[in-house]
């Protein structure tokens, strides 16, 4: 499995990092996650008309430019580094149930070019990403339940909802967003939006089933983790270049055997995390079969190296460190609500056991 980063990869991680430095330093990210709706409505029509990005792994035959998971883990990378404030995770999780599915492809054009909002609404008042915890039930064409921290929830203008039907759980798109009540939640997290959705004979249309389902989940996880391995570099690379410039009884604290140790920690974590990305990714667009495997590795496996790496950037910034005002406040928050976001990483070892064989568990996220 090839995993060379071509140049056409690089000349898209260089515009988005120029753009992302433009659109989303630390002052404007703070700005909006005050705001209700949580991102800049013309940052986000800038994504699709100028670089593409909601539409960058849908096929050309439905608007967009056909490219795959390798390119859309280099935008979440980037998009980690920068904790950008928009609903681009949920918008490709939806995009992605919508693609595997059998019906709904009609839809895919207003998310490519960025007119649509979209969004996958799975867990419920459980918190479980399991779709056996699924209880929204689809009858005569109207859904009646309730979604729980859903990305995103409260602006998306397309809803789709994992629900049970007589043969099963599928996915369910709901178009009309004014039928829907909808309440924002309050997050760790403040620069990722989530929703209390509630759907009270709501009227929905089917556009896939379980393994529509199954698959957008994975591609969640792959893209979380994308954006989890971008936040993990940012608190190595700000550690680092703080650890050269504070100076402690005449010397540099990089200089100190102890930080040292622990900045040469932090990389070991992330390189590992690039390596567990690199490959989902890969197995993504070349191995479909494999994704769950390697899905609920880089998931559980970046999660943890983030909030590690978070955690070591506060502590060693020092007092600085340990002020709201530092960024390092807004990556430990991130990571912090990542970690739980499609299951956390115990919850995906065991999944990885199970798809090993190794246990009984359930094998869904």
């Amino acid at each position: 499995m090839k995993l060379v980063v071509t140049e056409e990869q690089r000349e898209l991680r260089d515009a988005l990092r120029r753009f992302f430095a433009d659109r989303s330093p630390s002052a404007e990210v703070r700005r909006l996650m005050e705001t209700a709706e949580g991102y800049d409505p013309a940052v986000w029509a800038q994504m699709a008309e100028q670089l593409g990005l909601q539409g960058l792994a849908i096929a050309e035959e439905h608007g967009g430019a056909g490219f795959g998971m390798r390119e859309l883990a280099i935008v979440f990378e980037e998009m980690g580094r920068a904790v950008v404030c928009a609903p681009f995770l949920a918008t490709i999780t939806a995009a992605a149930a919508l693609a595997a599915g059998e019906g709904g492809h009609d839809l895919l054009a207003g998310i490519a070019d960025g007119s649509a909002v979209a969004t996958l609404a799975v867990a419920e008042d459980g918190g479980s990403w399991n779709l056996d915890a699924v209880r929204t039930a689809f009858e005569g064409g109207t859904l009646r339940g309730v979604k729980n921290f859903v990305l995103d929830g409260h602006v998306a203008d397309l809803v789709l909802v994992a629900a049970r039907d007589a043969d099963g759980v599928g996915v369910y798109a709901v178009q009309d967003a004014a039928r829907l009540v909808r309440r924002p939640l309050p997050t760790v997290d403040q620069t990722r939006k989530l929703a209390r959705i509630e759907f009270d004979g709501v009227p929905a249309r089917k556009v896939g089933g379980e393994d529509a389902l199954l698959r957008a989940l994975d591609v969640a996880a792959v893209a979380l983790a994308a954006e989890q391995l971008g936040g993990a570099q940012q608190t190595l690379d700000m550690t680092v270049e703080y650890a050269k410039v504070r100076h402690q009884f005449g010397r540099p604290i990089g200089s100190f055997q102890a930080i040292k140790h622990r900045c040469a920690d932090m990389f070991v974590l992330v390189e590992s995390a690039r390596s567990a990305v690199l490959n989902a990714a890969a197995v993504a667009d070349e191995s479909p079969d494999e994704l769950p495997a390697a899905a609920a590795l880089a998931k559980a496996y970046c999660s943890d190296a983030y909030l590690h790496t978070a955690g070591e950037a506060i502590q060693l910034h020092g007092g600085i460190g340990f002020t709201w005002e530092h960024d390092a406040h807004l990556y430990f928050k991130r990571a912090q609500g990542s970690r739980e976001l499609f299951g956390s990483p115990d919850r995906h070892r065991e999944r990885l056991a199970a798809l090993a064989g190794l246990t009984g568990a359930a094998s869904t996220p």
